[in-house]
C-alpha cells in the first residue's frame, strides 16, 4: 500500500481532553514521525499540537478522525501529492 507524507494540525480547546487525546496519538504511533506540542498557548487554555505523519490515507484519515470527534479539538490535515513506498 502506498504511504503519503502529511501534517496533522490540532487546536485543544478542551484540556481536560489531553489524556484522551495522547492516547489515541499513542495507538497511532506507528505512522507518527514527529510531533510538536505547545501547552497553554500565550497563556491560554488552548493546547496546540502538530504531527509529521507517514502512512496511507486510511491510516491518516483513521487518525484525523478520531481525533476531530473528540469534544473539543478541531483538526486539519494535509498531504502530499506524491505517494512513496512504505519504508
Amino acid at each position: 500500500m502506498e504511504h503519503r507524507i502529511g501534517v496533522i494540525g490540532i487546536v485543544l480547546e478542551n484540556p481536560d481532553k489531553i489524556d484522551y487525546v495522547n492516547q489515541v496519538l499513542t495507538d497511532h504511533g506507528s505512522i507518527i514521525s514527529g510531533r510538536m506540542g505547545i501547552p497553554h498557548l500565550n497563556g491560554r487554555n488552548v493546547n496546540v499540537i502538530s504531527l509529521v505523519v507517514d502512512g496511507s490515507n486510511d491510516d491518516i484519515g483513521s487518525l484525523a478522525g478520531k481525533l476531530g470527534k473528540i469534544e473539543g479539538v478541531s483538526v486539519k490535515t494535509a498531504v502530499s501529492k506524491k505517494s512513496f513506498p512504505p519504508l
